[in-house]
């Protein structure tokens, strides 16, 4: 029962959102348009509910700069004027509302990661694929990307064991109050979390 509430809550609130923010997606869909030509969108393959691909939805942040011998320049180099703002706004994450409103993420959940990384976790830090990713979760509201992996993954874990509707909504509201901080965008020093390392696979 509590998860079909939780999937109603997404259908009802993601659709909303949807509607009200249309008219600031296309407002930033024509930005992005306008600075970086297109896809407007970044498409990406990402695991879901027990590892299940599927394709993640953002605003496109960083133009397709590459050096001489073909590779994308780092992250920071190839970060737009208004890749840095919707990041910051955290307005990248909107088409995200449509992963949610078509069953494929939930508002709350442990944040989708890369493919690649599915070979790199421990039994342990895989059951974050229990539940499905989430546009915030636990991790995001304690720290967002200025936590380490090990830091973040714990928290990714104590989600999934503790999840409720009322926590649920503790997490919403704290988004909110965190993106009007702008905090933890990034880690010192990266403009985007770094990448994760079987080497990191120890958590605390």
């Amino acid at each position: 029962m509590s998860s079909f509430a939780k999937r109603v809550t997404d259908i009802l609130l993601a659709g909303s959102a949807l509607l009200i923010s249309a008219p600031l997606m296309a407002a930033i869909a024509l930005a992005v348009r306008l600075s970086m030509g297109t896809p407007i969108l970044f498409r990406q393959m990402r695991p879901g509910y027990r590892g299940e691909p599927f394709k993640l939805l953002k605003f496109r942040t960083m133009n397709a700069a590459r050096d001489a011998r073909g590779c994308h320049l780092p992250d920071a180099e190839r970060l737009t004027p208004i890749g840095r703002l919707l990041r910051r706004l955290s307005w990248d994450e909107l088409p995200q509302l449509w992963n949610v409103f078509r069953g494929e993420m939930s508002l709350v959940g442990p944040r989708p990661l890369l493919m690649q990384y599915m070979d790199r976790y421990t039994p342990e830090q895989a059951r974050r694929h229990d539940i499905k990713p989430g546009i915030t979760g636990w991790a995001q509201v304690n720290g967002r990307n200025g936590l380490t992996w090990p830091e973040k993954f714990s928290l990714d874990l104590w989600y999934v064991d503790h999840w409720s509707l009322w926590l649920d909504s503790r997490i919403l509201v704290r988004t909110l109050w965190q993106v009007l901080k702008q905090e933890g965008i990034s880690q010192p020093g990266h403009a985007t979390m770094p990448k994760y390392s079987a080497s990191e696979r120890n958590t605390p």
